[in-house]
């Protein structure tokens, strides 16, 4: 269907999404730091606006996500249920992986949810697999692949979007550019450092857009889904975003400023929104503070739940190591 606009109760019901996956990693870094979730955790915070408005513009579960390992704000924003994503976290039978893929590997092929992908760029061939599966059976899904500027110069991202653009694949892959690759600076290792530009090498159209706002991104990546669907043709659309905190909760950030972050922090993508909706009179200071109120209860009783679920039995090893015929799991 044709993209439009969303109205005032649409953009609330963001502006919550967004709130909710903020909420959520804030609990999930407190928790790392206590030990109780142990791996690899790498946060979201700062970049909602990319995953809660391109998401958006999706019929789930028709259509397909698959992101790399920054995945808590992609499961969230495609309805996984808080509860089970922080199992997931603290490595409990109850988590949407079954405590089995931790931070890294949240997945819930009901939801649309293919993944979480700890091995950088390794998503995108496997998304690109999923679009041609949806060409093949003509069903007009399309797949939505998310991966950070650091993937961008892996050799298979360059190999799938050949492949897209030769086969007309219905997909949008969606570069987060939140500046870092670890702690490298994007422009010191791209020759190119306008990576939308790069996509008419593969015969399909690049955008840019701001990945600090939700309504830009949803404008820009609908667009491009509409496009993917209508057309079954490939896109590339670059959100130029930023992430506060580190590469991961190991992650000491001595590669960049105080002041760097704080500049990026005015600019934070959920009190913009919040801002352009008390601006035309459609939220106020209240129904704000219930917003927050909120997602922060929905993330407490998520804590509660993961704390209170049992560890997987060594035996849960053995299972779910081949995906029986007529699953979700399977469908592709």
């Amino acid at each position: 269907m044709p993209y439009k606009e969303p109205d005032a109760e649409e953009l609330l019901g963001l502006l919550s999404r967004m709130q909710l996956i903020r909420s959520f990693e804030e609990r999930a870094g407190m928790a790392y730091g206590l030990r109780k979730i142990g791996g690899f955790c790498h946060l979201y915070t700062g970049q909602e606006a990319v995953a809660v408005g391109a998401i958006s513009t999706l019929e789930l579960p028709r259509d397909l996500v698959f992101t790399g390992y920054r995945d808590h704000g992609h499961a969230l924003a495609c309805g996984l249920e808080p509860k089970a994503v922080m199992a997931e976290l603290y490595g409990r039978i109850t988590g949407s992986s079954r405590g089995k893929g931790g931070s890294m590997h949240l997945f819930d092929p009901g939801r649309g949810m293919f993944g979480g992908n700890g091995i950088v760029g390794a998503q995108i061939p496997i998304a690109t697999g999923a679009a041609l599966a949806q060409a093949y059976r003509k069903d007009g899904g399309v797949t939505l692949c998310f991966f950070g500027d650091g993937a961008f110069h892996q050799g298979a991202l360059h190999e799938s979007l050949n492949l897209a653009g030769i086969w007309k694949l219905p997909i949008v892959y969606v570069i987060e550019n939140n500046q870092w690759g670890m702690g490298t600076n994007w422009r010191r290792v791209s020759s190119e450092d306008d990576f939308a530009a790069t996509a008419a090498a593969y015969g399909m159209p690049g955008q840019a857009c701001d990945g600090m706002d939700l309504l830009d991104v949803r404008r820009t990546v609908g667009l491009a889904v509409e496009r993917a669907r209508a057309q079954r043709a490939p896109g590339l659309v670059e959100a130029r975003t930023y992430r506060y905190k580190g590469h991961s909760m190991s992650d000491p950030q001595k590669y960049r400023s105080r002041d760097e972050i704080d500049e990026y922090r005015k600019r934070d993508p959920i009190l913009r929104l919040k801002d352009t909706l008390a601006e035309k009179g459609d939220l106020s200071e209240e129904r704000w503070a219930a917003i927050v109120a909120e997602a922060d209860r929905v993330v407490a009783q998520a804590v509660d739940f993961a704390e209170a679920s049992a560890e997987p039995s060594p035996m849960v090893l053995y299972e779910d190591v081949l995906a029986p015929a007529g699953t979700g799991a399977g469908r592709l």
